[in-house]
């Protein structure tokens, strides 16, 4: 068997997007699983959306989950040279031509064809014009498209390793264009060229490609390249049961949105897995390595998977399962690894002492961070919900301190409870939760 190549292959036009961030996370459990290649390929050739910052946020997206690429990453912009080599390859072999057609002229013969109710394929006259009539036009400067000459007669049929068998006539798959007007490459011709010099040997992707698929294996055969394995996922879904769109949904579908909320990269990814793949068990908490042991993509659910968030809700805000395995991670690592996390945190928003950093200090910063975690979700609730632990300046709500500190003697209950506090030798929850019952 050939070496796994996958790849995942974003384009940079926006931040890094849930559904995204799940694709690239299949993509490196597979590699890992088949001592395979895991690639990154940014897909840039949009110029006018495509920005350094939205790559950016993919590479550091990537690094933050522990999704490390073997190779890349590569710029499909600059790899023209090789889609333009691929076009005149395939005109050479007459597996495509140039379409002279003015765009008002296509868009008559297509509302000609619905009319008639029938699908528009193509144009008889442009498909059929010889390949010297083709230079010439060409040569007087006449505007084209360079179009896929889709054989007559032939039905393109795969193994999905998600959605299993898939079949396609010819018939009803138009001539597609390969070369815009003014030169540049579409989608199916890029792709193809870039996952065959690649060597991709699965192409592990969003479900919304499918239909494309038949389309690139016609591109595979005629320009003589290994056809790769296919595995499409289905889609997340907003609740209403809409794609998710980094456009519609905005920053509660973005990775970066669940990093700068306190979110753990081990713990999110456990989640993005869950959405579409079960392991079949009780027990959802995986680790990566639990997750290259256990993840079969072919038991990949083929129904779209719903990521429930609430963007209303500012204590229950996104999905209820993303926070229940960041809790579940949160409360169960060793106090140890958790605090390098808080500390970095703490620092960022100048809340950090360093008398925490060592000896007595930092022994009370353990033993703080133990006490608390149990009734804490995120990194973010250390510095908010926590605050009063490590500072003097904290915000307390105020019913709550009509209703349970405005009280005749409570000053003297709680210097009393500090006191009985202060004498605790071993500070966590058992012994605390005593001396307060005791007091």
């Amino acid at each position: 068997m050939s070496q796994v190549r996958v790849r995942f292959a974003p384009s940079p036009t926006g931040y890094f997007h849930v559904g995204g961030a799940r694709t690239a996370l299949f993509n490196w459990i597979y590699a890992r699983q088949h001592d395979g290649v895991f690639v990154l390929r940014i897909e840039d050739t949009d110029r006018e959306r495509s920005t350094e910052e939205s790559v950016a946020y993919f590479i550091e997206g990537l690094e933050w989950l522990g999704l490390d690429p073997d190779e890349g990453p590569y710029f499909q912009g600059e790899r023209s040279e090789a889609h333009k080599a691929a076009v005149d390859e395939l005109l050479a072999g007459g597996h495509a031509y140039r379409d002279f057609l003015t765009p008002e002229e296509l868009t008559a013969q297509k509302e000609a064809a619905q009319a008639a109710k029938t699908t528009w394929r193509f144009d008889p006259a442009e498909r059929g014009r010889s390949s010297e009539d083709s230079e010439a036009l060409a040569a007087e400067g006449k505007p084209f498209v360079v179009r896929f000459r889709v054989p007559e007669g032939e039905t393109v049929a795969f193994d999905d390793l998600v959605y299993g068998e898939n079949k396609k006539a010819s018939a009803d798959i138009d001539d597609f264009v390969l070369l815009r007007t003014d030169g540049s490459p579409l989608y199916n011709l890029s792709v193809v060229v870039d996952d065959a010099d690649m060597r991709i040997s699965h192409v592990i992707r969003g479900q919304d490609h499918l239909s494309n698929t038949p389309k690139q294996i016609l591109l595979y055969r005629a320009l003589g390249k290994d056809v790769p394995r296919f595995g499409h996922l289905p889609l997340i879904l907003a609740p209403n049961k809409a794609k998710l769109s980094k456009r519609k949904h905005g920053e509660i579908v973005s990775l970066n949105f669940y990093r700068d909320r306190g979110f753990l990269p081990d713990a999110f990814a456990n989640f993005m897995a869950l959405l579409g793949w079960s392991p079949g068990a009780e027990d959802e908490k995986l680790t990566h390595a639990a997750l290259i042991e256990k993840f079969d993509l072919a038991k990949v659910n083929k129904s779209n998977a719903i990521f429930n968030y609430n963007a209303g809700d500012e204590r229950y805000y996104t999905d209820p399962r993303a926070i229940s395995i960041n809790a579940q991670y949160l409360q169960e690592m060793p106090v140890e690894d958790l605090a390098p996390l808080v500390e970095a945190r703490f620092r960022t928003i100048g809340l950090w002492r360093d008398e925490w950093s060592g000896g007595d200090g930092r022994t009370w910063f353990l033993a703080v961070l133990d006490l608390i975690r149990e009734r804490y979700r995120t990194l973010h609730d250390f510095e908010d919900a926590g605050r009063a632990f490590f500072a003097d300046d904290f915000a307390m709500d105020e019913k709550a301190v009509k209703k349970n500190l405005q009280k005749e003697g409570m000053g003297d209950l709680l210097t009393g409870l500090a006191t009985a506090l202060e004498a605790v030798d071993q500070f966590d929850l058992e012994h605390v939760e005593a001396a307060v019952r005791a007091f």
